[in-house]
C-alpha cells in the first residue's frame, strides 16, 4: 500500500513540476522571444513601453515568482493529500 501511495504521490508531483516549467517556457520564450513582435501590435502599451518588451524585461520575472508561489502550494496540498506534510 505504501508503495502505491509513493508512486501516486510521485506521479502527481511529476504532473504538478512538468505544467509549470510549461507556463515558464511559454512566458519566458514564448511571451520574450517569439510573440514578442504580436504583443507589442496587439497589446496596450504599460508605462511608455510596449508590452512585448515589458514581458520580456518585467512579465517574466512576475511570472516566475507566481510560478514558485504556485508550485510551493500545490505541492503543500499535495504533500498533505498523500500523507507527507510536516506537521
Amino acid at each position: 500500500m505504501q508503495n502505491d501511495n509513493s508512486r501516486a504521490h510521485r506521479k502527481a508531483c511529476l504532473h504538478i513540476t512538468l505544467a509549470l516549467l510549461a507556463i515558464w517556457f511559454f512566458i519566458s520564450f514564448g511571451c520574450s522571444i517569439l510573440l514578442r513582435d504580436w504583443l507589442d501590435a496587439n497589446l496596450p502599451s504599460i508605462g511608455s513601453a510596449p508590452f512585448g518588451f515589458w514581458m520580456a524585461q518585467q512579465g517574466s520575472i512576475i511570472g516566475f515568482v507566481l510560478i514558485l508561489i504556485a508550485y510551493a502550494f500545490l505541492m503543500n496540498r499535495l504533500d498533505n493529500k498523500h500523507g507527507y506534510s510536516e506537521k
